[in-house]
């Protein structure tokens, strides 16, 4: 499979997982109120977990600032990276499932951003220019 085919398939998934995340919490902000609640985090965070996960999809998808795409992957790894170790500190290993699936789905994302992108992402490229230094 292409890497544009890739990278346009765990995006639109990393994509639908967000926003499908933004409408529950929209939906039923009681119950995700008292989830946050019982993993240790505050009601309060609710509205600004929706407005991040909105507006770091459409950064993503639309693309119209290479940068802000970047920060919105990086907003993305923080999020799923303490909510997978939340859910481990609870001792909830299952529950833990949707941030590796989502983990997953945005390191492919970036990794192949570039195949399928007219700007190409300079933190990738210097990612890879570091890695071929260490092979070498």
């Amino acid at each position: 499979m292409t890497p544009i085919y890739i990278y346009w398939i765990s995006t639109a998934l990393l994509s639908l997982l967000y926003l499908t995340s933004a409408f529950m919490y929209l939906t039923k902000g009681d119950w995700v109120r008292k989830a946050l609640g019982e993993l240790g985090y505050p009601s309060h965070l609710v509205p600004l977990l929706i407005t991040a996960k909105i507006l770091g999809t459409a950064a993503i998808l639309l693309r119209f600032n290479v940068a802000l795409s970047d920060l919105a992957y990086a907003g993305m790894f923080y999020h799923l990276l303490l909510a997978f170790l939340a859910h481990i500190a609870d001792r909830k290993p299952s529950a833990a499932m949707p941030a590796v699936v989502g983990l997953i789905l945005m390191a492919t994302s970036f990794v192949t951003q570039n195949a399928a992108r007219q700007v190409p992402s300079p933190y990738l490229q210097e990612a890879a220019n570091m890695v071929a230094r260490g092979a070498a």
